[in-house]
C-alpha cells in the first residue's frame, strides 16, 4: 500500500465517497453549518422542525402517544396532546445540540451550564472502584456529554448507528468528549475500564427484549429492563450515580449528580432493576417533554408478546 492509498485509507470522503453516502454527507454538512449558528437560532429552528416532524412522521408520533398514555394515564388528552408536541420540538432541538457538541468547542457551554450534586460523583470516584453513570435517553443526549467534559473525565457506551459513515462521524466526534466511547455489546472493555478507576457512562432505559432483563416497573408500567447494570455494579464494586441533563426555559442548561444508590445491588434482580428505574423517571417528571419518547419502551410484555401495544411489528 502506497502512502497515498494509506491515507485515502484514513480520509472519510475517500472511503465514503460512494453515490450511496452522498445523502449522508448532506445531512453532515447542513448539522456543521446549522452547529456555528447563535444558540439561541439553532432553539427557533429545532423548534420549527419538530412542528414539521410531528406532522410527517406518524409512526413515531404514534409511538410517542402510545408512551405518554401508558406513563400519564392522569393527564387529560389536551395536556398529552401538548406535551407530545414538545417532545417532538425538543428531539429536533437536541439534534442541533448534538451538532454543536460534535463540531464545535464545548467551551461555549460553559458560562450557560450549571452542575448540581458535583460532590456526589466527586465522593463516588473517591472510593477507586471506578463510577458507573447512570442516564437515561433525554434529548440533551450527546450535548450532556459533552456538558459532562466541562467538569470531569469520563467513558460511555453507545449503540452502533447501521449508517457506517454516520456511525463513524458520530463515534469520532462524541470521542472529543467521551473517552473511550464503548459499544453497547462490548462489556469487556466497559469492565476493563471500571476496574481501571474510571468513569462510565450507561443507559438501560431501552427495551432490549427478555434476555438479560426482568420487568419491573417504570411509571408504573412493566418495562424489559437489563440486569446488567447491577451485575456489572457487584462485580467491579463500582457505585451506581444517577446522571441527567436538561436545557432550562431561559436557555441555560444544567446537569445533576445524584447520591450514589445505596446498598447496590441488593442481589434481587426485579428490586435492582427498579431501583434504576425509579432513578431515570424521577429524572424525567422534570422535564417530561424531553424524553425521547418516540422509542418503544414497552415493546416486550410479560407475557410474551411483542409491539402489541404499538399496534404491529416494524
Amino acid at each position: 500500500m502506497t502512502a497515498s492509498d494509506s491515507a485515502c485509507a484514513r480520509s472519510l470522503l475517500c472511503r465514503y465517497r460512494h453515490p450511496r453516502y452522498w445523502a449522508t454527507w448532506f445531512g453532515l454538512g447542513l448539522l456543521f453549518l446549522i452547529a456555528l449558528l447563535p444558540l439561541r437560532v439553532q432553539v427557533l429552528l429545532g423548534k420549527g422542525l419538530g412542528r414539521m416532524a410531528y406532522h410527517l412522521l406518524p409512526k413515531r408520533r404514534h409511538i410517542a402517544a402510545v408512551n405518554l398514555a401508558l406513563c400519564f394515564p392522569d393527564f387529560s388528552e389536551a395536556e398529552r396532546e401538548q406535551l407530545l408536541k414538545e417532545a417532538f420540538e425538543n428531539n429536533a432541538i437536541g439534534y442541533f445540540e448534538a451538532g454543536s457538541a460534535w463540531f464545535t468547542p464545548v467551551e461555549r457551554f460553559r458560562k450557560r451550564t450549571t452542575v448540581k450534586g458535583l460532590q456526589n460523583l466527586s465522593a463516588a470516584q473517591a472510593r477507586g472502584k471506578g463510577v458507573i453513570l447512570l442516564g437515561g435517553h433525554f434529548t440533551t443526549l450527546d450535548l450532556g456529554g459533552a456538558l459532562y467534559k466541562l467538569f470531569s473525565e469520563a467513558g460511555g457506551m453507545q449503540r452502533d448507528h447501521d449508517n457506517p459513515l454516520f456511525n463513524e462521524v458520530m463515534s469520532r466526534s462524541r470521542n472529543r468528549f467521551i473517552d473511550p466511547v464503548i459499544s453497547k455489546d462490548d462489556l469487556r472493555t466497559l469492565m476493563r475500564e471500571l476496574r481501571r478507576g474510571n468513569t462510565i457512562w450507561y443507559a438501560t432505559d431501552q427495551d432490549y427484549g427478555t434476555v438479560g432483563s426482568v420487568f419491573a416497573p417504570f411509571f408504573s408500567v412493566p418495562a424489559a429492563t437489563l440486569t446488567t447494570t447491577a451485575r456489572i455494579a457487584k462485580k467491579t464494586g463500582a457505585p451506581v450515580v444517577p446522571f441527567s441533563h436538561f436545557r432550562l426555559p431561559d436557555g441555560r442548561y444544567e446537569i445533576c449528580f445524584e447520591p450514589a444508590l445505596t446498598d447496590y445491588p441488593s442481589g434481587n434482580d426485579v428490586d435492582d432493576a427498579t431501583r434504576t428505574n425509579l432513578a431515570i423517571e424521577t429524572a424525567v417528571r422534570r422535564y417530561p417533554a424531553q424524553y425521547l419518547w418516540m422509542h418503544r419502551r414497552f415493546k416486550t410484555e410479560p407475557d410474551g408478546e411483542n409491539h402489541r401495544r404499538y399496534g404491529g411489528k416494524d
